[in-house]
């Protein structure tokens, strides 16, 4: 809601200085395809916003148009020809996966001493090795690992319950039964593994290295930290 609101607080600023009228003078004949436009065209050239952004500013347009059209129809006109206007096509970069020297330099980061530092360095091992997303990770409790298995595996639950038994390298199977261990936690409880400061279910606002790790950010050959990259990393990585 707060984002359809700036986005129409905007337009109605653009349209008044454009104008040269005070926003209470504005009609809604003045807020027209041209208009719209214009103002879409002000977002990615003067406010340099990427084309993700100017299509967000014009979805909450065009929500404000479809009411328009329903509640008021001597306005259809031009809320039909505000709602014409496309939605613009972004070039999608290519998403590169991490090289095995940068993945063992994230797993490396969080500090080994302390508790959180453990924890974080297992639930990156975790996405590493298994491929998972972060929401499956969190998800994963006790009673989905079989570690006691000559092959141990883990069973994640996907997005559309699309579940899945992924194999777990020797490790990953070590650091979770350390982990496991520290906590008190048998393998069978249903009780989730990684957890937080108030040992609850760990959320993705709870960054794994960044919270509590007073290392330096990793560097990875000069690139900037990555998000989506880590899970495109192979998950059979070879392990001792």
């Amino acid at each position: 809601m707060a984002s359809y609101r700036d986005a129409l607080r905007m337009l109605i600023l653009f349209a008044a200085d454009r104008l040269h009228k005070k926003p209470a003078a504005l009609a809604l004949e003045d807020l027209d395809r041209d208009l719209v436009l214009a103002f879409l065209d002000e977002l990615e050239e003067k406010r340099n916003n990427c084309v993700a952004t100017r299509n967000a500013r014009l979805a909450a347009i065009r929500s404000f148009f479809h009411h328009v059209a329903a509640a008021d129809p001597a306005s259809f006109g031009v809320a039909q020809r505000v709602l014409s206007i496309p939605i613009k096509r972004a070039h999608t970069e290519v998403t590169h996966h991490l090289t095995k020297a940068e993945v063992d330099t994230l797993i490396a980061a969080p500090d080994p001493k302390t508790p959180r530092g453990r924890r974080d360095r297992a639930f990156l091992l975790f996405l590493a090795r298994t491929g998972a997303r972060v929401s499956e990770a969190t998800g994963v409790n006790a009673n989905d690992l079989q570690l006691e298995r000559s092959h141990p595996q883990v069973l994640l639950r996907g997005k559309g319950r699309r579940d899945r038994v992924v194999p777990i390298p020797k490790d990953l199977a070590r650091a979770l039964t350390t982990l496991l261990g520290e906590r008190g936690i048998t393998h069978h409880e249903p009780r989730p593994i990684f957890v937080g400061a108030r040992n609850e279910r760990l959320t993705r606002l709870e960054r794994p290295i960044s919270c509590g790790v007073r290392r330096p950010r990793p560097c990875l050959s000069g690139q900037p930290w990555p998000t989506s990259p880590y899970r495109r990393t192979s998950s059979g990585t070879p392990s001792p």
